[in-house]
């Protein structure tokens, strides 16, 4: 053991910290992405009837990047990164698409890139759950919400792709 991760709940506490650092790193970088276009390029965007207001979308992408960052450290704390290699690589996989989308939609300002970006961003959300919740139940069941909210978003980009 290293003194940066001691044995017992001090190394528990220093990896859901990692984690945590970790989401919201990429969290915090898709949101400098986003910054760049939302009060410009974006709000002159048609949008369709269900487009949720904007004090909606930081409440929500807090919550779901906490409980990714939750479903991991139990994956972690359950099976280690060695013993669950695949559910790591889709949770990493998953991270980056979801980076990529932020990027690709404000960043680029190009919704229809986005759109068939964040397909395989889904699907990759799917398969992280799946591979999740075969080690640790609870961490598959907190991918559930993000999974809905992409699938959600998936259909609220393809609208603005659509109307723009």
């Amino acid at each position: 053991m290293t003194a940066a991760f001691p044995p017992g709940r001090g190394r528990d506490l220093a990896a859901l910290v990692a984690f945590l650092a970790i989401c919201f790193a990429v969290s915090g970088v898709g949101g400098a992405l986003t910054a760049t276009s939302v009060d410009g390029w974006y709000r002159t965007l048609a949008k369709p009837d269900f487009n949720p207001p904007a004090w909606v979308f930081p409440p929500v992408w807090t919550a779901l990047f906490a409980a990714m960052a939750v479903a991991g450290w139990r994956v972690w704390r359950r099976a280690g990164l060695a013993g669950a290699r695949a559910a790591f690589a889709a949770f990493a996989a998953q991270l980056a698409l979801n980076l990529g989308w932020s990027a690709l939609f404000f960043g680029l300002r190009s919704p229809g890139a986005a759109l068939v970006e964040i397909v395989p961003l889904l699907a990759a959300i799917i398969v992280t759950g799946i591979l999740f919740w075969r080690i640790d139940r609870l961490a598959g069941l907190l991918f559930v919400p993000y999974a809905l909210w992409v699938g959600f978003a998936t259909l609220l980009t393809a609208a603005i792709w659509q109307l723009n």
